[in-house]
């Protein structure tokens, strides 16, 4: 099911797959990998393995192109949806935490792959 309704984003995103480990904040010893399905300076959607609940808190290391190291940013749930039955999940966050080198990152990449889809 597409959303057909009006943009309530406050950024643009970005469909690109980038890998990604999380793990629940808390939680020091269950990181899992998976791709991001869309990206934004503001949060992201991934594909998880497992649901979770909304707030809950996940720290994220993301791999993108225009940074040689991995980009560490804490985050929380807005949604995580059944997409097979106890087996893929896609999960919503938002950013809480990352620093501005971070931040300026991401926004390259954003723009970048926006850029791209202009052109094409």
């Amino acid at each position: 099911m597409n959303y057909t309704g009006p943009e309530r984003r406050r950024h643009p995103r970005v469909n690109s797959r980038f890998i990604v480990s999380y793990r629940v904040l808390e939680e020091m010893n269950n990181v899992d990998i998976t791709q991001t399905k869309n990206l934004s300076l503001g949060g992201m959607l991934l594909t998880t393995n497992r649901q979770f609940g909304i707030g809950t808190n996940l720290a994220l290391e993301i791999r993108l192109p225009f940074d040689p190291d991995p980009i560490m940013i804490v985050s929380k749930v807005v949604e995580s949806l059944e997409i097979s039955k106890d087996l893929i999940y896609d999960t919503r966050l938002v950013f809480l935490a990352i620093d501005g080198k971070h931040r300026d990152v991401i926004k390259e990449t954003v723009d970048y792959y926006l850029k791209k889809i202009k052109e094409a």
